[in-house]
């Protein structure tokens, strides 16, 4: 049986969630083509450089993205559907981006998590970038979309393992309703209250603060921190 060899190509695409206005949050790149009546969103991502290790490349990627050097960045999944890439716009933007002769791209998935209030240095070629609610987000190039629906199949996964992970998410300080409107969000499901305030009060690592919220239309909540020194503590008694 005869084989055809084709040129194929790996790249790196990029998932970055934050948590801003009680929604979860993308970051997404503006990808530069000839489309002028509406926002062409992508995953930021790139192809791996000659002599480049995939894991340096996802750094590479989100520092330049971002101008932060130490990131939460996890590998998860490798996407290599044949027909991933036969889009004719895409093709066309890949020709245009890269001018490589690709037959096919391979992409190996990151996930990231990022506070939304850090500031972000963004020097990529990608000039545009913003937050996108999860709920609203377009439909995307190659199959970025299903590379996010996998992605917070992931996360859930993370949680599982390593519970205290959502506090990446959010600021250094918070109110219960952040922390269960996260959980919402992540779960995509409605998540009782009550209950979940009980679920809180168990966690010995979730300390209340003195200062609640000011200049609010409802009533003021108290604000939490999470203690890492005290969570490292019940691990090791464990």
């Amino acid at each position: 049986m005869k084989i055809n060899f084709i040129h194929t190509y790996v790249s790196v695409d990029c998932v970055v969630f934050g948590f801003e206005n009680d929604k979860l949050n993308i970051l997404l790149v503006q990808r530069n083509t000839d489309k002028k009546s509406k926002k062409d969103l992508k995953l930021p991502g790139s192809l791996i450089y000659d002599q480049e290790d995939v894991d340096d490349a996802a750094n590479r990627v989100l520092f330049e993205l971002t101008g932060i050097k130490r990131m939460s960045l996890k590998q998860f999944r490798c996407f290599a559907s044949p027909g991933r890439s036969n889009n004719p716009d895409d093709r066309k933007w890949l020709d245009t981006a890269y001018q490589p002769n690709i037959n096919r791209l391979i992409t190996v998935a990151y996930l990231s998590l990022c506070k939304v209030d850090r500031k972000l240095n963004n020097v990529s070629k990608y000039k545009q970038t913003e937050w996108c609610p999860i709920d609203k987000i377009p439909q995307m190039p190659f199959d970025h979309n299903q590379i996010v629906k996998e992605s917070l199949v992931e996360i859930c996964r993370w949680i599982e393992y390593n519970p205290v992970i959502v506090f990446e998410l959010l600021p250094q300080k918070f109110t219960i309703s952040q922390l269960h409107k996260l959980y919402e969000a992540i779960y995509n499901k409605k998540i009782d209250i009550r209950n979940f305030h009980k679920k809180v009060a168990a966690m010995s690592y979730v300390i209340p603060l003195e200062e609640k919220q000011k200049d609010v239309s409802h009533r003021a909540a108290r604000y939490y921190k999470f203690d890492k020194k005290a969570y490292n503590k019940l691990k090791t008694s464990i």
